[in-house]
């Protein structure tokens, strides 16, 4: 029997190429993120259709898309999605400071139970948290990365 895995246990890991050359730690991040999204992928399906065949059509492969990750935790004093975002934006080369991302969904046990490793991810967003003075709530940062492709893997 397999015991589905819930939805509010998980890690990220975020590892730059060369991240010490630019001044960034890895793993980037200490902190644990809130929310995590768009671990997706999609397949647009090239269209044939076949003379004479007027009932159906011939569906091929085509470009695989993939969405961008989201991330969301309270802000700390801990900077380093900042510096990244920086270091990606002023290196002026086209490949930037890229990351490879692990996001490990997590068992009840608190062991790995699937990892989604995505590959040359680049920050493309960073927002910093809505300041209310009458709110009480906690101040979320927002990092959103695109990546090339990304992968699941059973432990």
């Amino acid at each position: 029997m397999t015991i589905p895995l819930a939805s509010f246990r998980f890690e990220v890991s975020i590892m730059v190429e060369n991240g010490s050359s630019h001044g960034l730690s890895n793993p980037l991040c200490s902190a644990a993120f809130a929310e995590c999204s768009g671990l997706e992928a999609s397949m647009t399906p090239k269209t044939i259709e076949e003379g004479g065949n007027n009932v159906e059509q011939v569906h091929l492969v085509g470009p695989v898309t993939y969405s961008q990750l989201t991330l969301k935790r309270g802000m700390t004093q801990n900077l380093d999605l900042w510096r990244w975002f920086t270091a990606v934006t002023r290196l002026g080369s086209p490949t930037g400071a890229r990351a490879d991302v692990e996001v490990k969904v997590l068992a009840a046990d608190g062991q790995p139970a699937l990892t989604f490793q995505l590959s040359r991810c680049l920050p493309v967003k960073i927002k910093g948290p809505g300041l209310v003075a009458k709110d009480a709530g906690l101040a979320i940062e927002e990092l959103t990365i695109a990546y090339a492709r990304f992968d699941v893997q059973a432990a």
